[in-house]
């Protein structure tokens, strides 16, 4: 509260009547501009909640005497965008992947929205731009399992690995468990182990007297999956063996297990999840992320 209002002797102008360790406050009046700008600012608050929607009341609010709504305008920039894009992806589902790739305005748009489908669904396990993990593929390289042609990637997609809910139509393939089903003893399988890091140019962390009998384990019982020199075989999902990409761990004791009692990795099917435009987008994008065939 004010204690004393006092007139200041220099100025002429009265004070406020509070005073902080002898220092006074002058009780001067508002500049005219700011005054002028105030009353302009409440003039204009006034005539727009007058005008337009303003004080909400619930769910909803006063509409004002235009009845102007900046959502209207936003749900018809929406509805406006979408019917462009319906028209692309109407052209991308009646066309063939080789013409999307051939087309520059198609090409380009597939290759916007599959980026964003894939960070949306398959970069938490591939990694983004197909770097991929333990367990899961790179998709980033020329090493397939099924093929890496445009038409193999949109299969994959489409109906996914060893997912249930396509039983006819899923990519399918099982190793069986030489160590864990009798197939293989465990001498035979460290031969084996030995030959397969040979193969693929690691011989120097080998057994030279046990990479001749593993080649011979392998001929009779690998061979037939992966090929003879280990390039592996894309009708049969058997990956290739010489090139040190290995999908569930290159160490010789993963390599060991994988053969023991192999793990074998699930992906789903998105023929239920993503239209086909979505899905075709995709393959394209995987494509052309450098090892499409």
């Amino acid at each position: 509260m004010p204690t004393k209002i006092e007139k200041d002797e220099v100025t002429g102008v009265e004070t406020t009547g509070h005073e902080w360790d002898g220092i006074r406050e002058l009780n001067n009046p508002l500049p005219k501009w700011w005054v002028y700008t105030f009353y302009v600012s409440v003039a204009y608050a006034v005539i727009w909640w007058v005008l337009f929607p303003a004080i909400p009341f619930g769910p909803s609010a006063t509409g004002g005497l235009t009845g102007s709504e900046t959502r209207d305008r936003v749900l018809a920039e929406i509805e406006r965008v979408e019917a462009e894009r319906a028209t692309v992806r109407q052209r991308l589902v009646g066309a063939e992947l080789s013409y999307i790739q051939d087309d520059p305005t198609l090409f380009t748009y597939a290759l916007t929205g599959g980026r964003i489908a894939f960070g949306d669904n398959c970069a938490p396990c591939h990694g983004v731009g197909g770097t991929g993990q333990l367990s899961y593929p790179v998709l980033a390289d020329d090493d397939w399992i099924w093929g890496g042609t445009i038409e193999d990637i949109q299969h994959t997609i489409q109906w996914g690995v060893r997912w249930p809910d396509f039983e006819f139509d899923t990519r399918f393939a099982m190793m069986p468990a030489f160590g864990a089903d009798g197939i293989l003893t465990r001498e035979e399988v460290d031969q084996v182990v030995d030959f397969v890091l040979a193969m693929s140019g690691r011989a120097d962390e080998a057994d030279p007297d046990l990479i001749e009998a593993g080649a011979e384990v392998y001929e009779w019982n690998c061979a037939s999956c992966h090929g003879d020199g280990g390039e592996g075989m894309h009708v049969m999902g058997a990956p290739a063996l010489n090139n040190q990409i290995w999908l569930f761990g290159g160490e010789r004791e993963q390599i060991w297990q994988q053969i023991w009692n192999p793990r074998h990795g699930v992906m789903p099917g998105f023929a239920e999840r993503l239209d086909e435009a979505t899905i075709k987008m995709l393959a394209v994008y995987v494509h052309a992320l450098g090892g499409g065939q």
